[in-house]
């Protein structure tokens, strides 16, 4: 089975591949459109929740899965996209769940463009370490022979372009912005919804045979995510509030960025692919319950 697994590709076309560029490219821009120049100064001023964040997110988010891949030892092309997915940056719906559960809405969005940002060389770099030292996916990168530079340069014209177009058109464009801010971000995301259920359709036969196999991996692996962000702001006596927002922006990873990645690089490979289609979908669910259970609950 782990054999079959390992081999398994996901089909994707280079049309709908490229429109899942344009997408998370406009989603990417959409999230930018809310960044101000502000938001970073008062980071600048005030650090700690963002280097507390960093550290969340790039450091520990991606030590603790290595830790878990060598816990569980799922199949190999499974724990490849494990790393993967805690490489990514933030997601961009961490923004409205966090203001759904009273978090630091003004934080998220930060984390989210300073995320990314560093997502353009720490993704790759985090990615290729920690794959690297757990053998049996080592063992699949040397086959592919991933080009680190040229990952970089897909994240960089996918996300950090955008991230910085959307800054500009929301400083100098203002009135503009305010108009076309929320019909984007909901076109864009609809896009996006629509290429994943595409791809699902398109290869059901294929992911249907390794579903629940994943499933539980997934739902442990975004609990980790989750409690690393809470428990990493507690330790550190960040507010209530930021502690929600810290919980929420580890726990809402850019899958849509990992999924990408994979068409691109990887092929459709059946593991990755499987693990970065349900952590997309897994952590809307978690993430909104978790939203809906403290929007419920008193900040301190």
């Amino acid at each position: 089975m782990e054999d079959l697994l390992n081999n398994a590709h996901v089909s994707f076309n280079q049309d709908s591949v490229w429109l899942l560029n344009l997408s998370l490219a406009i989603i990417m821009f959409g999230v930018a459109l809310d960044v101000k120049l502000t938001d970073f100064k008062l980071l600048v001023v005030k650090p700690k929740p963002l280097i507390i964040g960093f550290l969340s997110q790039f450091i520990l988010l991606p030590a603790l899965t290595f830790f878990l891949v060598s816990i569980i030892k799922p199949p190999a092309s499974i724990a490849l996209g494990m790393f993967l997915v805690a490489a990514c940056p933030g997601g961009n719906i961490s923004n409205f769940i966090t203001k759904l559960a009273k978090g630091n809405t003004a934080l998220s969005i930060s984390l989210t463009a300073f995320s990314t940002l560093l997502a353009m060389f720490l993704t790759p770099f985090n990615f290729e370490l920690w794959s690297n030292l757990y053998h049996p996916t080592s063992v699949i990168l040397k086959s592919i022979e991933l080009n680190p530079y040229e990952l970089i340069k897909v994240i960089a014209l996918i996300l950090g372009i955008p991230l910085i177009l959307g800054m500009t058109a929301s400083r100098y464009l203002p009135k503009t912005t305010h108009i076309i801010v929320k019909p984007l971000k909901f076109i864009s995301v609809s896009i996006f919804i629509c290429l994943v259920a595409i791809a699902i359709i398109t290869n059901f036969e294929v992911l249907k045979k390794y579903i629940f196999e994943v499933l539980l991996i997934v739902i442990l692996h975004n609990f980790l995510a989750i409690l690393t962000g809470y428990l990493t702001a507690k330790t550190f006596k960040l507010s209530q509030q930021n502690q929600r927002t810290l919980a929420i922006e580890t726990g809402i990873q850019n899958s849509g960025l990992g999924l990408l990645l994979i068409f691109t690089f990887f092929h459709g490979l059946g593991g990755m692919a499987l693990i970065a289609a349900t952590w997309g979908i897994w952590h809307i669910i978690s993430g909104l319950g978790l939203g809906f259970y403290w929007s419920h609950k008193k900040v301190k």
